[in-house]
């Protein structure tokens, strides 16, 4: 299915279509008042665009130093190739340690691997803890945001799936009961936990420690409980030093959630008496990604959903029409790499406005790296034929202005005699609304937040 077959069905809802575009947007106002408080911004994201850089043009040096120092800390450091032998790895600690039960903290590269499904196909029982996570765990469905997982849900719907799966009263969403029922409802599991696992958000050479943000405590209260701790991390998430830690993190929460900090910023270092630490270091196409000069810039994502947040097709067609782990952006420009002919629609899943780039914190050229995808997929045919018979036609329209100028006319012609409001399920209908609204503001938001920050 392409990304605009899946996407109709997303809109499809024009009512929670248009709540998700705005909750999103929301988001990313916050990401911009935050950015604009500091004077230091732009400073901050070159400053980490430049140690990504430098990280990844020595990243095998700096992976190795990682794992020296993570071994002298006590660690155990596994290598993975790819997702099936990170999930062998996964089971085997598992099974040595007699583990049967596993607690989870967020993590994009279990996602990434299929480890859930893997693990209970082998008789583990696996329980997520974030909250958002747990919520699409019970209903079975994967994350539709990478910071957010179940945003697009909205809190009616968790009550009804809290309902259905643990027993709350129909109806009931208030969000502070919900977050309570979640609340309880984990604690057992927590308790009764053999085993935690956490990804990775930063991974320091210099120490061999690494560092989980999050806002709800979760990945702490599993790893200190349990007396088994596995983190999983991408090989991309390599920082040569400690000293370069707060430039991330004050980047991070900024950008992701419009935070001055996540609520945990748990660093770890070496197991606690009694404790096994692992921690699996995984490629799984990133090598491949490093080795392509013009998308290798992907490898600095550090994962904050910026690009998502900002980007008017993604917030439109919701996160499940990306069919990757990743959506959005980013997603677009990660997910060819691993397989360009399922995934040939999404780099064409872009306005190339530009403003994913914009936004992000390390300054990746994702609109740039988008349209070379394009080139890449039309060179070799991958994209559906109806849409490179489309784009052929359409070449051929604009490099022929009399054509296009005759053609627009036509098409101004036929919108202007467009009535205001066709039915309510009319395919137009979305559109003659947007024909309405009011004038944009005309003072900038830049200008706005300077009279009104004090």
């Amino acid at each position: 299915m392409t990304h605009s077959q899946a996407a109709d069905r997303f809109t499809a809802d024009f009512d929670r279509t248009t709540w998700h575009d705005q909750a999103l947007w929301f988001v990313r106002q916050k990401r911009d008042r935050m950015a604009y408080s500091l004077p230091e911004w732009e400073e901050l994201r070159e400053l980490a665009s430049q140690i990504k850089n430098h990280a990844l043009s020595k990243l095998d040096t700096y992976l190795e130093e990682f794992e020296r120092n993570a071994q002298a800390n006590g660690a155990h450091v596994h290598w993975a190739a790819n997702a099936q032998e990170h999930n062998e790895i996964v089971l085997s600690i598992l099974r040595k340690n007699g583990s049967s039960r596993l607690v989870k903290s967020k993590s994009m590269l279990t996602e990434e691997c299929h480890l859930n499904p893997y693990l209970i196909k082998n008789g583990v029982e696996v329980v997520d803890t974030d909250l958002g996570e747990r919520i699409i765990q019970l209903i079975d469905e994967p994350p539709s945001h990478i910071v957010m997982p179940a945003i697009h849900l909205k809190k009616e719907d968790v009550g009804d799936i809290f309902h259905k799966y643990l027993d709350t009263p129909a109806g009931a969403s208030d969000p502070q009961f919900l977050a309570e029922t979640a609340r309880q409802h984990l604690r057992k599991h927590f308790v009764a936990a053999d085993a935690a696992l956490s990804g990775v958000n930063f991974a320091i050479a210099e120490t061999g420690g690494f560092v989980v943000c999050t806002n709800e405590g979760n990945a702490d209260l599993g790893v200190t409980l349990a007396p088994v701790h596995i983190a999983s991390m991408g090989i991309e998430k390599i920082i040569p030093k400690l000293e370069h830690l707060g430039v991330f993190t004050r980047l991070l929460t900024r950008s992701a959630t419009g935070q001055l900090m996540t609520a945990y910023t748990s660093h770890f270092h070496k197991p606690r008496p009694g404790q096994e630490l692992h921690i699996v270091i995984v490629d799984n196409g990133r090598v491949e990604q490093l080795g392509r000069p013009d998308f290798r810039a992907s490898l600095k994502c550090i994962r904050c959903g910026a690009c998502m947040n900002t980007c008017p097709v993604y917030r439109r067609s919701g996160g499940h029409s990306y069919d990757y782990t990743v959506p959005g952006p980013i997603g677009s420009i990660l997910s060819p790499n691993v397989d360009l002919k399922k995934h040939s629609t999404l780099p064409f899943a872009s306005t190339l406005c530009g403003s994913c780039s914009d936004v992000c914190p390390v300054k990746i050229d994702i609109h740039v790296q988008l349209y070379k995808w394009r080139q890449i997929i039309g060179e070799q045919k991958a994209m559906p034929t109806a849409k490179r018979l489309g784009m052929k036609g359409l070449a051929k329209v604009l490099a022929r202005p009399k054509l296009y100028a005759r053609l627009g006319k036509a098409a101004r012609r036929v919108l202007a005699s467009t009535p205001y409001s066709l039915s309510h399920n009319g395919t137009l209908n979305p559109w003659a609304i947007a024909r309405e609204l009011p004038e944009p503001p005309k003072e900038s938001f830049r200008e706005w937040y300077a009279k009104n920050a004090k």
